[in-house]
């Protein structure tokens, strides 16, 4: 399991300092509703904006 996650959101919940995210987990999924084949089709369903 990954060490560091890091994350430049900086207007998510999870954002810490030195662009790390903070969240116990992390969850990924293919924005295309199939296989992704590069970084640009998958979202990170962890996100949630600052109140």
């Amino acid at each position: 399991m990954a060490q560091d996650v890091l994350c430049e959101v900086n207007n998510c919940t999870y954002w810490g300092s030195g662009n790390k995210c903070n969240a116990a987990a992390i969850y990924v999924v293919s924005n295309k509703g199939k296989q992704a084949s590069n970084s640009e089709e998958t979202d990170c369903k962890t996100f949630e904006p600052e109140a």
